[in-house]
């Protein structure tokens, strides 16, 4: 069974794209975010699967790509058309390269216009086409800048998309409607700038009188791209914050196992937000936890202090995951979850105080 999940980035308006091999567990993702890296690591390892590349559809210009963050991280190959002209990837595809996920692929097709190494990438069986910003919903990339040509993206979609099968379901680089997916007979008729009966002239004549101003990013995005997105401080690959070993979730807090908490409780503040009575009983809490109930906490988060990490505590994780929101919202820095609540805490083991059947 085919995975697939489309991920966005609100700051860009950027769309990225991870699929899957159900069987092999292997994914590719398209179009990775540097800041969003932490996240699409965190939804790989929850799904149980091995990122083996990352693909950019060509050199942003309103983002940096998260491509080498991944490679650092989890080891994939970073994938970028020959065309690009950027320096730092594994392997630099050309028109017609498979790159492959378990037993499915998606293959390249090389649709300069919007830059000259610009490429879309097709499902094996052509039910689904990732076009970058080449062709948009309802839209298309700007040509008016990085040897942009109106003439080539004309032909690069009327030749390499718009003869894909109606049905085949189009994902775009971007939107910035909240838009989330065309398909190629939709933008055959409906596209106001490439569908119908348009000509090139047509077409010309419309995207060289756009006169947009230049991305806000692109002095930053494009050195970062041209090398794949490594940035001159390779510190920024480090996985998070430095006072303990956490793990990011996809759901977008760090966690943290109970048995380092139980080794190293006196580094961090232990926040059990449990009601009172939950304190005792089978249960019972972590050592050196200070109890405050989670509608109680925003009242009291000046108890605790900021200079010190904080680890939320309830049953199974997800009311003190509710606690990070709240320490967060009251500046608090450094905070984690306890990875599956005090029945992991148990189930381990490990120390309570006030436990009794």
């Amino acid at each position: 069974m085919l995975i697939f999940r489309q991920l966005f980035d609100p700051q860009s308006s950027t769309y990225s794209y991870l699929l899957g091999d159900s069987a092999a567990h292997e994914a590719i993702l398209i179009d990775p975010v540097f800041e969003q890296a932490a996240r699409d690591a965190a939804l790989v390892m929850e799904l149980g699967l091995t990122l083996v590349a990352t693909l950019d559809s060509h050199v942003h210009a309103d983002h940096v790509t998260g491509s080498w963050l991944l490679a650092r991280r989890l080891g994939s190959k970073i994938n970028i058309s020959s065309a690009s002209g950027a320096e730092g990837a594994d392997v630099y595809l050309e028109e017609g390269d498979h790159v492959d996920f378990g037993k499915r692929y998606v293959a390249a097709r090389a649709t300069p216009g919007h830059t000259d190494g610009c490429m879309s990438f097709v499902l094996d069986d052509e039910s689904m086409a990732f076009t970058g910003d080449a062709l948009l919903i309802r839209g298309c990339g700007r040509t008016d800048f990085q040897q942009g040509s109106a003439h080539s993206l004309y032909q690069s979609i009327k030749g390499k998309v718009f003869c894909l099968p109606g049905d085949c379901l189009l994902y775009p680089g971007h939107d910035y409607r909240g838009l989330t997916v065309s398909s190629v007979a939709e933008e055959r008729a409906h596209n106001p700038r490439l569908g119908g009966d348009i000509s090139e002239t047509d077409f010309a004549g419309y995207m060289d009188n756009l006169n947009l101003p230049h991305p806000k990013q692109i002095d930053a995005a494009v050195p970062a791209n041209m090398v794949c997105g490594r940035p001159a401080d390779e510190s920024l690959a480090e996985s998070g914050p430095g006072w303990a070993p956490l793990t990011f979730t996809f759901a977008g807090f760090w966690e943290i196992e109970p048995a380092w908490v139980e080794e190293h409780g006196t580094r961090v503040q232990i926040v059990d937000v449990r009601e009172p009575d939950e304190c005792v009983g089978p249960l019972g809490r972590v050592p050196g936890s200070v109890q405050i109930p989670l509608g109680a906490l925003e009242a009291r988060a000046g108890e605790l202090s900021k200079d010190k990490p904080v680890v939320t505590v309830c049953r199974a994780g997800a009311r003190s995951a509710q606690a990070i929101v709240i320490l967060k919202k009251a500046g608090f820095e450094d905070v984690a979850n306890l990875a599956g609540g005090m029945l992991r805490w148990r189930a381990q083991q490990l120390p309570a105080d006030g436990a009794r059947d």
